[in-house]
């Protein structure tokens, strides 16, 4: 697979990453927090932080996710 399709598959699998924490995707593939209060803007930051770290552990061993999860603070 090539650079390029390996950025647009990435930049895909964010783009859901990011509307699954609550946020919205501008036209460049860019996720920003819907309109809300400082505190729904953490927690949208926060949840798309978390779902990143386990997308990442899932591509892992085990014994690597348990680490990254640790050192992250994902249960």
């Amino acid at each position: 697979m090539g650079r390029a399709k390996k950025e647009k598959t990435m930049n895909k699998r964010i783009k859901e990453l990011a509307i699954e924490a609550g946020m919205y995707v501008d036209l460049d593939g860019k996720p920003y927090p819907k309109r809300m209060a400082a505190e729904g803007c953490e927690v949208a930051y926060k949840k798309f932080a978390e779902l990143i770290v386990r997308e990442c552990c899932d591509l892992v061993r085990e014994i690597d996710a348990m680490e990254i999860r640790k050192h992250f603070g994902v249960e």
